[in-house]
């Protein structure tokens, strides 16, 4: 897997730009608030069709009302075009000139990783569920649709609740025990192996702790029914769901105890960093390419062993991009940021490209892994 080029136009506070990438390393340094954490959500973007903010009108560059981003991308031997246009509240996709959806694009194209990660580890359960989810519904196409019926079924449900119409129970708890335990038994399955590469990875990088990943379930699929029948007074109570999935938790157990609650700061960017690996290795597994390895910060929070595995991590992929206030050692290409703008080490600043105006439909947003 390969990123030819990346172009964008209006995005975040980058200069509309054309970046050819080649194989290998490619680093990008400068001052922080340069662009170099937005070049990589771009590509990011670019490259799967996803994104983590709140509203897509936080990547527009500001006094404008459209942004775009495209990616030429080469896989199994074939180049692809793939476009992503933003506008309020809307995103619109196409690969290779036709309009797609987001589970359409390559699904093992990329992996990012950033300092951020380390709230996976700290942070709340939904963080947890949302790095499974996503890396699952990449995995599997039955997986995302199968999620994305399950949560619209809960917010359905849950608007009965807060109405009081527990006379309509029985139609949303058949539907929601037939997908819940399609996805917990998904779950439990994947898991079996994304534990193993997690735990490998973790001890590569030095830990003397076993890292385990397993999961915190609020039902069983044997006892899912029962169990919401048994919270049916708390639930009209509370108004929302209260057994299911969606209030599970990835649980990552470092040694004898939670990571979330022990491990320090050092412990916790370990543990983030072998889930990564463990995302990357998981999906080149399924789909018989390395995803581009996207590396915001190479050096934020990191000892030179972790420093050290991170870029050996780099390297061993087919292409990768890393970011940092400092240059990244061995990089086929080093490019410098500043406000926006990245110029080759000792060389010309890139033009800006000419690029179509992004043409935005009326279509509902389809964000989120189930789209």
């Amino acid at each position: 897997m390969r990123l030819d080029s990346l172009s964008t136009l209006n995005y975040r506070n980058l200069a509309p730009c054309t970046l050819a990438f080649p194989a290998g390393v490619t680093g990008v340094f400068g001052e922080n608030g340069a662009g170099k954490t937005n070049l990589l959500e771009a590509a990011y973007l670019a490259l799967t069709g996803l994104t983590d903010v709140s509203r897509l009108e936080q990547l527009v560059q500001q006094g404008e009302t459209e942004a775009y981003v495209r990616a030429d991308l080469e896989s199994g031997g074939s180049l692809s075009v793939q476009e992503v246009g933003l506008g309020r509240g809307r995103r619109q996709l196409k690969l290779d000139g036709v309009r797609v959806r987001t589970g359409d694009l390559p699904r093992g194209s990329a992996v990012w990783i950033r300092p951020e990660d380390s709230e996976m580890v700290f942070g709340s359960p939904s963080g947890r569920r949302a790095f499974l989810d996503s890396l699952l519904s990449r995995l599997s196409a039955r997986y995302a649709e199968q999620l994305s019926r399950y949560e619209r079924t809960v917010s359905q449900r849950n608007a009965a609740l807060r109405g009081g119409e527990e006379w309509a129970m029985h139609v949303w708890d058949e539907s929601l025990v037939r997908l819940g335990t399609e996805i917990m038994l998904f779950r439990r399955r994947a898991l079996v192996r994304l534990n193993e590469l997690a735990a490998e990875a973790n001890a590569a990088l030095g830990s003397r702790k076993t890292l385990t990943l397993s999961l915190t379930e609020s039902t069983t699929p044997e006892t899912y029914a029962q169990d919401m029948g048994s919270r049916r007074a708390e639930e009209l109570a509370r108004g929302s769901t209260a057994t299911g999935p969606h209030r599970d938790d990835l649980l990552l157990t470092l040694g004898d105890f939670p990571a979330s609650e022990y491990a320090s700061r050092g412990e916790g960017r370990t543990v983030a960093l072998a889930l990564r690996r463990a995302e990357l290795e998981l999906l080149a597994e399924r789909f018989g390419e390395r995803p581009v390895l996207l590396v915001d910060d190479f050096s934020a929070e990191l000892d030179p062993v972790r420093r050290s595995f991170l870029l050996e991590l780099a390297a061993s992929v087919p292409q990768a991009i890393v970011t940092g206030t400092e240059r990244a050692p061995g990089a086929a290409l080093t490019l410098r940021a500043q406000s926006g703008r990245f110029t080759p080490e000792a060389g010309p600043e890139l033009p800006e490209a000419e690029l179509p105006e992004p043409e935005l439909a009326d279509v509902p947003d389809v964000a989120g892994v189930g789209a």
